[in-house]
């Protein structure tokens, strides 16, 4: 890859329809309100990012979306996350089959401690995919998907841990769209990454355009302007993460309707 096309600006294909749409989510852990009020809508297969300071609540947000939030304690969640024809926080809802559809990629590559091989292989086997012809079909193909099938096609059976860092980050990647997601999470892929494999990712991210519906947060701000086709802005008040703006991200980068947005893109706060 070379590094300058991290500066392209690349054609966007835009959506109308949304495949999410929060309205009034708020979270709180125990007594602290962490998301007050959300509301805003994810539109089907797009690029959102979400950008706001540290503590705005941005990587709660996301944990929401496929109810890993679950795995906090003495959390209240109320408000509505609809995908489909129901609401991601009824409690009746299949987990199983949410976090299916709705994959994430967390800040720091976490690849499980088994072979390359394996890590395909595992969440597929889980999700009832056992014929073996078919699972090598599934790997190879999303392998290229994600421009590691060359890098590691003679070492598969080998440790995901001997990869480095930025080829273990599409590994992750690869191991979500084995089953088939229709969204992505993506909490700052990029951040524990260098410079190079950072570009790696995000030329990625931009390859998948169109195919996923993927929702990005990140710090960096040059990239959130190159990528998105929405953005919104989370910030802190009254100690809490609340939405200052959403919209198409040429809008609130060029033309900024809160003038916490103007400050924030400008480098004035955060």
């Amino acid at each position: 890859m070379n590094i300058e096309t991290q500066n392209e600006v690349r054609p966007r294909k835009t959506a109308k329809k949304s495949i999410i749409n929060i309205e009034n989510l708020t979270l709180r852990y125990g007594n602290h309100l962490i998301l007050n009020d959300i509301t805003f809508p994810i539109k089907d297969r797009s690029i959102t990012t979400l950008i706001g300071p540290s503590g705005a609540g941005k990587t709660s947000f996301l944990l929401c979306l496929n109810r890993l939030i679950d795995m906090v304690s003495k959390k209240t969640i109320s408000g509505l996350i609809e995908y489909e024809t129901y609401n991601v926080l009824d409690p009746k809802i299949d987990v199983i089959y949410l976090r299916k559809k709705i994959g994430m990629i967390f800040q720091k590559p976490n690849p499980f401690p088994v072979s390359i091989w394996k890590n395909l292989e595992i969440p597929l086997r889980e999700h009832g995919v056992k014929d073996k012809k078919k699972i090598s079909q599934i790997i190879e193909e999303n392998l290229k998907n994600v421009g590691l099938w060359d890098e590691v096609k003679d070492r598969l059976h080998r440790s995901a841990f001997a990869l480095s860092g930025g080829q273990q980050q599409r590994l992750c990647i690869a191991r979500a769209l084995v089953l088939k997601p229709q969204i992505l999470l993506m909490d700052e892929p990029c951040s524990a990454l260098d410079p190079v494999s950072s570009g790696v990712i995000e030329d990625l991210i931009q390859k998948l355009r169109g195919q996923y519906t993927i929702f990005v947060v990140t710090h960096n701000l040059a990239q959130a302007k190159r990528i998105g086709d929405y953005t919104a802005l989370f910030w802190v008040k009254n100690n809490c993460g609340c939405l200052v703006e959403y919209g198409d991200t040429d809008q609130v980068f060029n033309k900024p309707r809160h003038e916490i947005t103007s400050a924030y893109i400008n480098g004035k706060r955060g």
